[in-house]
């Protein structure tokens, strides 16, 4: 049993966990089943958080995340001021494409897709705005973890590596080439690593244009079209060097 669970807040955090992009809708029982806490505490917690507005009902009688918890999550100050620089730029890279352009931070040994702008025609994706997933598990992972600290390398390489595909690598010393060739080229094509129907173009985003990686900005377009990968490069490096350029701006004037 969790240790959170001794206090009143630990078992609000237990419900609110409880929700993800796979159970983004659960009654009473399903919160209580998922939590290991008894039905009547789920039902004392999820009260007060309806009543506060972290949780909303729904017609049908299930309960989902609510609007104020929404509101409270889009002022995370570390990912606020990346998301307002990037957009334009994302938007410009877009325009250039037509493809999926995804934008991500690491946290610890996994990343976390932050901003995402895709068209009615690009591939379907596994991956959504607030998912995470192993640092190592996609292209984008794999630039953050390039250039991530040495002791998170050192866990992650140590850890097995799930393979999700047929073609993901798994092998830590194949990975540590990997990760070595992407500091020297800045961009990194992710051949069908996390699906069989995508490749992923992926290139890491600084504060200025030598100061230390905050992020990953990535191209995600269809397996069959994988011929088009070189040719994403220059457009995803100019995207990239342009909110780095801008985040340096921003950190030299509040600074």
């Amino acid at each position: 049993m969790s240790t959170t669970r001794t206090t009143a807040a630990g078992k609000v955090l237990e419900v609110l966990s409880a929700f993800d992009r796979e159970h983004p809708a659960q009654t009473l029982s399903e919160i209580a089943q998922r939590t290991g806490l008894a039905l009547s505490t789920t039902h004392r917690v999820v009260t007060e958080l309806a009543a506060w507005g972290a949780l909303e009902r729904g017609e049908d009688g299930s309960w989902h995340v609510g609007l104020r918890l929404w509101e409270i999550a889009s002022g995370c100050p570390r990912t606020q001021i990346l998301r307002d620089v990037a957009l334009p730029f994302m938007q410009d890279l877009y325009e250039v494409t037509h493809e999926n352009v995804q934008l991500a931070v690491r946290e610890g040994t996994e990343l976390v897709f932050v901003e995402r702008i895709a068209g009615h025609r690009s591939v379907e994706l596994l991956t959504n705005v607030g998912t995470r997933f192993p640092v190592g598990s996609t292209g984008m992972g794999r630039v953050l973890l390039a250039h991530a600290p040495r002791d998170i390398q050192e866990e992650v390489l140590d850890a097995p590596q799930r393979a999700w595909t047929p073609h993901t690598v798994t092998d830590p010393r194949t990975l540590r080439t990997q990760l070595d060739r992407i500091r020297r080229e800045q961009v990194f094509v992710s051949d069908r690593q996390l699906s069989e129907s995508t490749v992923a173009v992926a290139a890491p985003v600084r504060i200025g244009r030598t100061g230390p990686v905050s992020a990953a900005l990535g191209i995600v377009i269809a397996a069959q079209d994988a011929g088009r990968a070189r040719g994403l490069r220059e457009p995803l490096l100019r995207a990239a060097y342009g909110i780095s350029d801008e985040l340096g701006r921003r950190t030299r004037t509040t600074g």
